[in-house]
């Protein structure tokens, strides 16, 4: 589902709420979700999951064409962890569902 998927899904189901609105309230949403973390504040939305960031030290990695070591700077990155509602919600849903092969 795209952005412009649950913007459709929202307006369909409120037939008060236009698109645009939808599409500003679903804007507001993730930037708020946004501020908080760059403020360093966890997200907790009950039932569904929640954000937090991850601190990554500093490390060396490599360039994948050359093959140089190149030095990585420590960052914090954006984690999600999912809700037990959810989880249940989605491992009731997928149950018969055939899971893809690895190739």
């Amino acid at each position: 589902m795209t952005r412009a998927d649950l913007i459709a899904a929202i307006a369909s189901r409120f037939p008060t709420l236009t698109v645009k609105d939808a599409d500003i309230a679903v804007k507001e949403i993730f930037d708020a979700i946004g501020r908080a973390l760059a403020q360093g504040d966890r997200v907790e939305i009950r039932g569904f999951g929640s954000f937090r960031l991850n601190y990554l030290p500093a490390r060396t990695g490599r360039n994948p064409r050359t093959g140089v070591a190149v030095s990585v700077p420590e960052k914090y990155v954006p984690h999600f962890t999912v809700g037990k509602e959810l989880r249940e919600c989605v491992e009731a849903s997928v149950k018969d569902v055939p899971l893809e092969q690895a190739a």
